[in-house]
């Protein structure tokens, strides 16, 4: 199947910020690794919030590895992976819990809100760079006190991951070599 090419670049980009240990694989470590840094950077969310991203990390993973790794080695290629994260069908509903998750995780405080501090820290704990939030951030439009809303983002998680989307507020992530 063809995707749109910036929805694979945004996949590989992502493929890369998980491969946590470089060797070419999503392992169940990598995920864990980053599950943790995203939890350590949630620093003013509660108990619930922090394990709902960590369920949604383990879907993430249980779902790949279930769908993927057919041979039982624990390991995800970036074929793989650029395949199955771009198919709705098979990846969507993991998607849907992890945009949920992160994007209540950068509401702390409930209000539907997200300030941007905030996002960044999670952003960053994920691998993105520091060059690329803002822009991103920005795109979501924030209000008078530089704050975005929860759905705003969660949306954009989900666009994020489109196929055939080759035009998404996602594509501030991709650093400009990859583009």
């Amino acid at each position: 199947m063809d995707h749109h090419p910036q929805a694979a670049a945004r996949v590989e980009h992502v493929f890369d910020l998980f491969d946590a240990d470089g060797n070419g694989f999503i392992e169940a470590t990598d995920i864990e690794l980053m599950t943790n840094r995203v939890v350590a950077a949630a620093t003013g969310s509660g108990q619930g919030a922090k394990d709902a991203i960590r369920a949604a990390f383990a879907r993430y993973w249980s779902t790949m590895a279930a769908e993927l790794d057919a041979n039982g080695d624990g390991r995800i290629s970036v074929e793989e992976f650029r395949s199955f994260v771009l198919s709705p069908e098979r990846f969507g509903a993991a998607v849907e819990q992890f945009a949920a998750a992160l994007s209540a995780l950068g509401d702390p405080d409930g209000d539907g809100l997200i300030e941007r501090p905030v996002f960044e820290a999670l952003m960053k704990a994920i691998g993105f760079g520091h060059e690329n939030l803002h822009a991103l951030f920005d795109s979501f439009e924030p209000d008078a006190r530089d704050l975005i809303e929860v759905e705003v983002w969660r949306a954009a998680i989900v666009e994020f991951y489109e196929p055939d989307n080759g035009d998404t507020r996602g594509n501030h992530l991709i650093p400009a070599q990859q583009r």
